[in-house]
């Protein structure tokens, strides 16, 4: 297939994908105000969760139409695809059961046909970091992996399409859907153990390439981390977990894309410093204020008998997370360029002896030796040599 041809038909499945995604959203318009039986998605999540899906089929447009040989644009597609699929067949059986009934085709066929997407996402996901950034598997040895979650995600399909829910038939049927299901778990827990491994065999553009793509998945682990401590869903709804799932999707789109296609246009390294500093300082000031103002709740429950906490313990744990800002903010950036920046942070640790000597050194042959060897530990240039204009010589 020539370029222009591949371009046009990435163009063309994006295109499609997102004619599907409107249609759903076009549903879920028309039935909003229509309320749904309890255990049914509400229409406001399902909006939220198609509008987290958008980025997929423009991200794999991007990719496969800019670098049609990469194959990595084109499993972005077909997992966009897959997921608006399943999702838009909810909504069409949704909106067929209880806003309008009769008004839409076979909703229930439908619904299970095409609900299919959510095991071919399945089997697609682990490729989307098995291919990363190349389109190709970091070495012929990673094939029976990707061969294995194909299948699985073949064999899943099959047994949803026969049988419905697999996993509540019984006997062999559902023996085979959980056997499945681990599989396709542990493929993707080893697809994101390849990516470490190609990390680490990486040089130049494409280590860049995939600190991108790690800078996209501390956010996302910082943002479950965080949502799991604090229990967002127990105290902002399930609404606000969607839109923060949401918002992690998003990022994750915009870095895989600037990872394959704008790599150069930032300093990375600097960016995932501070997402790792004040990700990490965030999460522990948030912890500390919660911990702090649940222990003095309770002491003070237990004290006064009391539920209501007063204003000036809530005063005192703010003022004392502003206290312990600074502070902890260093000692994170302490510990991040110990473990991440070594380089780095040997270099600081460099130059900060080699100021303390300075002030005592008075041997300008010792001083000229101490500089070029501080300057080729730190800056590590190719070539080192020091120049001293002689006395009363003004070149």
């Amino acid at each position: 297939m020539s370029s222009r041809a591949a371009t046009r038909l990435a163009w063309l499945v994006c295109g499609l994908t997102l004619l599907v995604l409107a249609a759903s959203l076009l549903l879920i318009l028309l039935g909003w105000s229509t309320p749904l039986p309890q255990g049914v998605t509400p229409w406001r999540d399902q909006a939220l969760f198609l509008a987290g899906l958008v980025g997929a089929p423009i991200l794999g447009g991007l990719i496969a139409s800019r670098r049609p040989r990469n194959a990595y644009g084109w499993v972005w597609l077909a997992f966009g695809l897959s997921l608006v699929v399943q999702q838009a067949a909810h909504t069409y059986a949704a909106y067929a059961r209880w806003v309008e009934p009769g008004s839409l085709v076979a909703p229930q066929t439908i619904a299970h046909v095409f609900g299919l997407g959510n095991q071919a996402s399945l089997g697609l996901a682990p490729f989307l970091l098995l291919l990363f950034p190349t389109g190709r598997l970091p070495s012929r040895r990673w094939r029976p992996l990707a061969w294995i979650s194909a299948l699985s995600g073949v064999i899943i399909a099959i047994l949803v399409f026969f049988f419905g829910s697999p996993d509540r038939v019984g006997g062999v049927v559902s023996i085979a859907a959980v056997a499945t299901v681990s599989v396709i778990l542990a493929t993707f827990v080893l697809s994101t153990i390849s990516l470490v491994v190609r990390f680490r065999a990486a040089r130049g553009a494409e280590r860049q390439q995939l600190k991108w793509f790690a800078l996209a998945a501390i956010f996302a682990v910082l943002v479950f981390a965080l949502g799991s401590a604090l229990g967002y869903e127990r105290f902002f709804g399930e609404t606000f977990w969607t839109v923060i799932n949401a918002v992690s999707n998003a990022f994750l789109y915009s870095a895989v894309g600037i990872a394959i296609l704008r790599y150069r246009l930032y300093d990375i390294d600097i960016i995932i410093n501070r997402a790792l500093v004040y990700g990490s300082l965030t999460v522990s000031l948030a912890l500390v204020y919660f911990g702090g103002v649940a222990t003095t709740q309770a002491l003070f429950r237990a004290v006064t008998g009391q539920e209501r906490l007063p204003q000036l313990a809530v005063v005192i744990s703010t003022l004392a997370i502003a206290a312990l800002f600074t502070p902890l903010r260093s000692r994170i950036q302490t510990v991040i360029d110990r473990r991440f920046y070594r380089r780095k942070y040997d270099a600081a640790k460099t130059l900060e002896s080699f100021s303390t000597r300075l002030r005592d050194e008075t041997d300008l042959d010792e001083l000229g030796d101490d500089l070029v060897r501080v300057v080729s530990d730190t800056v590590q240039p190719e070539h080192v040599s020091l120049w001293l204009r002689a006395p009363g010589n003004p070149l």
